[in-house]
């Protein structure tokens, strides 16, 4: 048995599936996480609280770098009172994107370090100037990006060993971090997650079931990033073609996106539906916000086409569970989706950038949807054989877990290229 520490600043986060198995493996587990964590059943969680904010008028790219040390101060002061305590752990767990590990090898130096390498921001091959739409990426932006990574790296440096979720996301780590770089995905509860293709799903007042055709995207919040303007564009045409059609959007207006900010006063959402707006009947495009994952899942298992659109980017929980639902997918041909969907195998693959190539694809779904009941089963099958959360993924993480209480080196199972 060993003791272990999970630190997220959301916790329990991509974490739980490994929390709950180790608690029930009989390891003493902690978690330090930010003020919004939540408890979890045999967890000790402990919040930390910053005492300070950033510093005004500092250098626009040193902000980033200094909020994550605030927070990794007192990520460490919520530690002390852990080791006062008498906690010492033998791994620790974190996810380094909001800086809370980077001092705590300083109070426990025999500690062995494990992070979630989700995603290392840079200037190139990646979401910056993915997008046209944009113009051109300015030398202060490229330069922001780079800033964006500081504390990644430094976080990165004092692992034992990394983890990152797909092929594409470890591919943009530095080469120089890939020795202890493993490919292991948080993977899908496939127990829970599965195929309700003869549910009705109730929203508010309205009903969706497989008696008319549906159409569902959705996004943590509507941005660019995740394509909200391209699939709105293409909503004229389905909606034309289709008379019969609904589209359903999850996905939260308001909020911090991953990507760029809206303009002043708007939400990307409200940007973008003022050139749609003439041109749709509103009443069948159902906006529906957040929803629990139960609710989002038995939606897309009824829909005859679910739209996934991406920038080069960390890829979303949502697209596998869509694809464990037997969702049909119609995805951006970009490369995060290159690592799970093969092209008319197990799903669709359309330009990004072009709203007709969508709209089409998505007419063909909605018109001929016994076409694709192949894709679908595929689909799944693409998780069950590669994603299934007990049979494959929690089996390797606890191997790496165990690996790294016992000592031995980190393992890299692949040079991390996408």
């Amino acid at each position: 048995m060993a003791n272990i520490l999970f630190v997220h600043n959301f916790f329990p986060g991509q974490f739980g599936f490994l929390a709950e198995a180790l608690v029930r493996s009989g390891d003493t587990v902690v978690a330090l996480g930010g003020k919004t964590s939540e408890e979890f059943q045999g967890v000790t969680l402990v919040r930390w609280h910053n005492r300070r904010s950033t510093t005004p008028h500092i250098l626009p790219p040193a902000v980033r770098a200094e909020a994550d040390m605030i927070r990794a101060t007192a990520a460490l002061e919520a530690a002390i009172g852990l080791s006062k305590r008498g906690f010492s752990p033998d791994v620790i767990i974190g996810h380094p994107g909001w800086g809370e590990t980077l001092y705590l090898k300083e109070l426990w130096p025999r500690a062995r370090l494990v992070l979630h390498a989700e995603f290392f921001y840079s200037a190139s091959n990646g979401d910056l100037g993915f997008d046209p739409e944009f113009g051109p990426v300015s030398l202060a932006e490229r330069c922001r990006a780079v800033s964006k990574s500081a504390t990644l790296a430094l976080a990165y440096t004092q692992a034992d060993q990394l983890v990152a979720p797909t092929p594409f996301q470890a591919g943009t780590l530095p080469q120089v971090f890939r020795s202890r770089l493993a490919i292991v995905h948080e993977g899908v509860d496939l127990h829970a997650v599965r195929p309700t293709p003869d549910a009705t799903v109730t929203i508010g007042e309205r009903s969706f079931s497989r008696a008319r055709p549906l159409v569902t995207f959705a996004s943590r919040v509507l941005e660019p990033l995740r394509g909200c303007h391209t699939f709105f564009r293409s909503l004229p045409a389905i909606l034309a073609a289709v008379p019969d059609a609904d589209i359903v959007i999850a996905g939260q207006e308001t909020g911090a996106g991953y990507g760029a900010d809206p303009p002043a006063g708007e939400t990307w959402k409200g940007h973008f539906w003022k050139e749609i707006e003439n041109r749709v009947d509103p009443a069948r495009i159902h906006f529906v916000g957040w929803l629990p994952n139960r609710t989002l899942n038995a939606l897309m298992s009824v829909s005859a086409a679910h739209v996934y659109l991406t920038y080069p980017f960390v890829l979303s929980w949502s697209l596998l569970e869509a694809m464990a639902c037997e969702a049909l997918v119609i995805a951006s041909d970009t490369p995060p989706l290159h690592d799970v969907i093969a092209d008319g195998r197990n799903g669709i693959l359309v330009d990004f950038t072009d709203p007709r190539q969508l709209a089409d694809a998505v007419i063909t779904a909605l018109r001929q949807p016994e076409r694709f009941s192949g894709l679908r089963r595929a689909a799944r099958q693409t998780v069950l054989t590669h994603y299934d959360r007990e049979r494959h993924c929690l089996p390797q993480w606890l191997d790496i877990i165990r690996s790294q209480a016992a000592g031995r080196p980190g393992v890299s199972t692949s040079d991390g290229s996408p």
